[in-house]
C-alpha cells in the first residue's frame, strides 16, 4: 500500500503543477484578466526570447558529457518516424476524409514538449531532466517539423512547402539558442555574470507564462465538431504512441531518468503549432483545435498514469 501510495504521489507531483497553472490561465481568460492580445504577446514572448534563455542559461551551464544521452536522442528520432508511419496507415483505415488525414497525423505525433514537455521534465528531474530533455527537443522538433509538412501536403494534394519549412527551422530560436549553447557547455566556457543574471530572469518567466497562455488559449467550443477523427488522434497521442516509445526503450535498456525524459516528451499533448499550420495551409482548423483541447486535457491524466506505473515497476 505504501508502494502504491508512493507512485501516485509521484505521479501527481509532476502533473499537478501543470495542471493548476492550465486551470488557472483558463479561469484569468474567462474572467477577462487576460485576453486574446495578452496570448499572442505572452506565446510570442515564451517562444522568442524566454523560452531561448531559459534552454541556452541550462544547456551552457551543464556538462554535456555528462549529461547528454545521444542514443536516446537517435531512439527518438527513429522511433517518431516510425510512428508517422504507422499514422498514416491507421489514418487511411479509420479518416473517411482523405484531407483530415495529414490533421490525424500530425496530432498523433506531434507533441508539444517546448511547454508542457519540458515542464513535465522540470518537475521530475530538475536541471539534468531540463537539460536532457532539451537535446532531445531540438533534434526531433526538426523531425516534427518536416513529417508535418510532408503529411499534410499529401493528404491535400499540394506540393512543395519543405523547403520554406527547412529555412524556418534554421531560423527557429528555440533550435538556434540550444546550437549557441552547446560550444559554452562542451569547452565549459563560464558565462559573464551580468549575462547569466540577466539570462535567469527570463527564464524564470518562461513555464509560468508559457501554461498560462496556453490555458487562457484552450477552445472547448471547438469539441462539437469532427469528435470521431479527433478521439482518434488523441487516443495514438496520448496512449499508443507513448506505449510504442516507452516500450522500445526499455527494450533498449533505457532506465531512470533517459527513460522518464522519453515518457514524459512522448506523453505531452499535441503542439499548439499544429494547429497554426493547418489553419496557414487553409485545412480543417477546428479538427486540429479539437485535437489539441482533447491531449492537452487528457495528457494531464494519461502521463500520471503512464508514470504511476513505470515508477511502480520500479524502472524510473
Amino acid at each position: 500500500m505504501q508502494t502504491f501510495l508512493q507512485s501516485l504521489s509521484y505521479s501527481f507531483s509532476i502533473t499537478g503543477p501543470i495542471f493548476v497553472v492550465l486551470a488557472l490561465g483558463v479561469y484569468l481568460n474567462r474572467a477577462q484578466i487576460i485576453n486574446d492580445n495578452f496570448i499572442e504577446i505572452g506565446s510570442k514572448l515564451v517562444f522568442n526570447i524566454t523560452l531561448p534563455a531559459l534552454l541556452f542559461i541550462s544547456i551552457s551551464q551543464t556538462s554535456i558529457a555528462e549529461s547528454a544521452n545521444l542514443k536516446l536522442v537517435l531512439f527518438g528520432l527513429v522511433a517518431t518516424f516510425a510512428v508517422y508511419l504507422m499514422l498514416e496507415l491507421v489514418a487511411r483505415w479509420l479518416i473517411p476524409r482523405r484531407e483530415d488525414r495529414g490533421v490525424v497525423v500530425q496530432g498523433g505525433f506531434r507533441s508539444n514538449m517546448g511547454i508542457i514537455g519540458l515542464a513535465y521534465c522540470v518537475n521530475a528531474y530538475g536541471g539534468p531532466g531540463l537539460v536532457a530533455a532539451s537535446l532531445y527537443l531540438a533534434l526531433v522538433t526538426i523531425l516534427y517539423n518536416i513529417l508535418a509538412v510532408i503529411t499534410l501536403n499529401r493528404s491535400m494534394n499540394r506540393a512543395g512547402g519543405v523547403a520554406k519549412t527547412l529555412k524556418d527551422i534554421a531560423r527557429n530560436p528555440i533550435i538556434l539558442s540550444i546550437v549557441a549553447a552547446l560550444p559554452f557547455a562542451t569547452m565549459a566556457w563560464p558565462l559573464p555574470s551580468l549575462l547569466l543574471r540577466s539570462g535567469e530572469y527570463f527564464a524564470q518567466m518562461t513555464l509560468p507564462l508559457a501554461l498560462l497562455c496556453t490555458g487562457a488559449s484552450l477552445n472547448f467550443k471547438a469539441l462539437r465538431a469532427d469528435l470521431n477523427s479527433a478521439l482518434v488522434s488523441a487516443i495514438c497521442k496520448l496512449m499508443v504512441v507513448p506505449i510504442l516509445l516507452i516500450s522500445g526503450g526499455i527494450a533498449l535498456g533505457f532506465r531512470g531518468m533517459d527513460l522518464g525524459v522519453l515518457a514524459l516528451m512522448s506523453s505531452a499533448p499535441t503542439a499548439a503549432a499544429s494547429y497554426i499550420m493547418v489553419r496557414a495551409m487553409a485545412g480543417n482548423a477546428a479538427l486540429a483545435a479539437n485535437i489539441i483541447v482533447m491531449t492537452t486535457l487528457g495528457s494531464l491524466f494519461s502521463t500520471s498514469l503512464i508514470m504511476f506505473v513505470l515508477h511502480g515497476l520500479g524502472l524510473l
